[in-house]
């Protein structure tokens, strides 16, 4: 039988008649107002706003309000089976934690934290080149768990060259390019505050451990870490890349490349036919574009119009089980989930990000069960009604 993580349920209220209850929610839409009460404005409210006036965030929630599931009843799902394989990781279930950098303004252990936790329940974590920690560092942290590298691509190619090799030899398996951040997106809760932390040195351990990038200074970050960090921000930001560049990609990777940040239909085709490997439905949690559509409403004809020829993941506004269960219906092979474990790191480190995990994962089994669905393969947009 399959991991039962509904198991954690029973877990909760046992340890609850012994008098411990947990330490924070096992709600994930309770998290974030939570979380500001422990994190420094600065922080908390570079994590947790998006762009323009935040219509792109609510947008994301408002869209998995839209579909509702309709229970079936008697269809012997007792047991259940989340297990899944993704581009050649296998997964106890379709969920991966998504690329979140400068996790050290969250908690000291930062990345470091994530990757045990994550490792622990087998769940894949995506490293964003933007971490507070090295390659190295995170993928010694994670030991066996699955882990896929996220790059912010430098507009050098022997960073970028350098940066992909370390990744690879350091046992991440497979590139996720973000393709829609490669300027900021207008952000007044960060920019009220002036606050962004890769000018106060976080999030840049991955160029400043970097030999091609570090081989390009006159000083070494130690010695000069002011000119260091503006020399990496005009590296990753300022430049859109074209299509005919991917074949770079191709020649430094030899593992499977998924494209993250797509929204429209055609460029899912253009993907699948400059043969990637797989897309990610993505609007970075409405931290880029102002009003733009949410992830969610174009999950479907993206799915329909490439998911026989490469893998449709989802990420953008994931909080609970049921919106993994409708991601899934809708044609993702896979969903990522983001702000909700790292509040979790602000509350707990490892400890808080496991939790987080756990609780999802213990949402999406009973779900799954309680709807009448016993695997994941047989979902389809029939268990739902908009």
């Amino acid at each position: 039988m399959a991991e039962r993580f509904g198991s954690y349920q029973s877990e909760i209220y046992l340890q609850g008649f012994g008098g411990t209850k947990p330490e924070f929610s096992t709600d994930a839409t309770r998290l974030e107002s939570s979380a500001e009460a422990l994190m420094e404005p600065g922080p908390f409210s570079y994590v947790a706003s998006g762009a323009g006036s935040g219509s792109t965030v609510r947008a994301n929630r408002e869209a998995f309000d839209r579909w509702k599931l309709v229970p079936r009843m008697l269809t012997d799902s007792t047991d259940r089976d989340l297990s899944t394989s993704l581009l050649g990781t296998p997964m106890p279930a379709p969920v991966l934690l998504a690329p979140v950098g400068v996790q050290s303004i969250v908690h000291p252990e930062a990345e470091l934290a994530t990757a045990r936790a994550a490792a622990e329940l087998g769940v894949p974590m995506v490293l964003s080149t933007a971490s507070s920690k090295t390659i190295e560092e995170v993928a010694a942290a994670n030991g066996a768990g699955p882990r896929w590298f996220q790059l912010y691509w430098p507009n050098d190619p022997d960073v970028t060259a350098s940066i992909l090799s370390r990744a690879k030899k350091a046992g991440y398996t497979t590139l996720v390019v973000t393709l829609d951040t490669w300027t900021l997106g207008w952000r007044p809760c960060d920019l009220d505050q002036a606050y962004l932390p890769f000018l106060e040195g976080e999030g840049v351990a991955i160029p400043f451990s970097d030999p091609a990038f570090r081989a390009l200074l006159d000083k070494t970050p130690e010695e000069d870490s002011a000119a260091a960090i503006l020399r990496w921000i005009f590296m990753v930001t300022g430049t859109d890349r074209t299509w005919r560049q991917l074949p770079f990609l191709r020649e430094h990777w030899d593992g499977p490349i998924v494209l993250k940040g797509i929204q429209h239909v055609d460029d899912a085709r253009r993907a699948a036919d400059a043969g990637m490997d797989g897309v990610i439905v993505s609007n970075h949690g409405g931290r880029q574009v102002d009003g733009a559509v949410a992830a969610l409403d174009v999950l479907p004809e993206i799915a329909t119009a490439v998911g026989d020829r490469i893998e449709v993941l989802f990420d953008s506004g994931v909080r609970t089980g049921s919106d993994v269960l409708k991601a899934l219906a809708l044609g993702a092979s896979a969903v990522l989930l983001g702000r909700p474990y790292v509040y979790g790191l602000a509350h707990g480190g490892e400890a808080g990000v496991r939790h987080v995990l756990r609780c999802l994962l213990a949402d999406f089994d009973i779900s799954m069960g309680l709807s009448g669905n016993r695997s994941v393969g047989q979902l389809s947009p029939s268990v739902l009604r908009r």
